[in-house]
């Protein structure tokens, strides 16, 4: 038996009721995405709505693309964010300038030696292990999990076309420290669906026994 509890986050949430529902159904942190290219982009206003009714102790995370310190501390003031992802090509300092705890996403390839990657980011909270594709954001797609080295210096949090279906055998193969699903629990972009949550969270459980 895996002696670790996989950590899970829904992100994508456009609607609150999907926030909720991640949140009843065991998601221990549920993403908002500040992207203005991604569909699963959500403004300030609504996002501050959704923000505010997530219960205590669960984790409120933004995503960010090579976005303008600006932009980050206009949504800063505005939401209320416990952790940020950063999914662009952003460096240790312009992580570390938004001030708040993060996580910094890997675009996985072959040629990344990951175990350097996360040392060029050291106060990162962890490393989001998503698949290599052309545009930034969520790619939706898997990689290949051999890639990933058995010892990284930063939690990993598995990432990149994870769905019930496959989530399961992801565990057992990674033993990541969280898993990062958006596209696999929707019904259409960035509208949840509550079963197929249900199901994610459940199969998550399954590749921990």
């Amino acid at each position: 038996m895996n002696a670790h509890r996989t950590r899970i986050k829904i992100c994508g949430i456009t609607r609150m009721q999907d926030a909720l529902d991640a949140v009843r159904l065991g998601a221990d942190a549920v993403g908002l995405v500040f992207y203005p290219p991604s569909p699963r982009n959500v403004d300030l206003i609504r996002a501050r709505e959704i923000a505010g009714a997530v219960p205590p102790f669960v984790t409120v995370v933004g995503l960010f693309v090579n976005e303008c310190p600006q932009r980050i501390a206009e949504v800063l003031a505005t939401v209320p964010l416990n952790l940020l992802q950063f999914h662009g090509d952003e460096t240790q300092a312009q992580c570390l300038a938004a001030g708040r705890p993060y996580v910094k996403a890997a675009r996985m390839r072959p040629d990344l030696d990951l175990v350097e990657y996360a040392r060029t980011f050291p106060t990162a909270q962890g490393l989001v292990l998503d698949a290599f594709v052309d545009s930034f954001g969520g790619s939706g797609k898997t990689f290949d999990w051999s890639l990933i080295p058995p010892s990284i210096p930063l939690p990993v949090v598995l990432s990149g076309g994870l769905t019930g279906d496959n989530v399961a055998e992801a565990i057992r193969r990674v033993r990541p420290w969280a898993v990062d699903c958006s596209s696999g629990v929707e019904v259409a972009k960035g509208i949840k669906d509550a079963a197929k949550i249900a199901q994610f969270i459940s199969r998550v459980r399954d590749g921990e026994a």
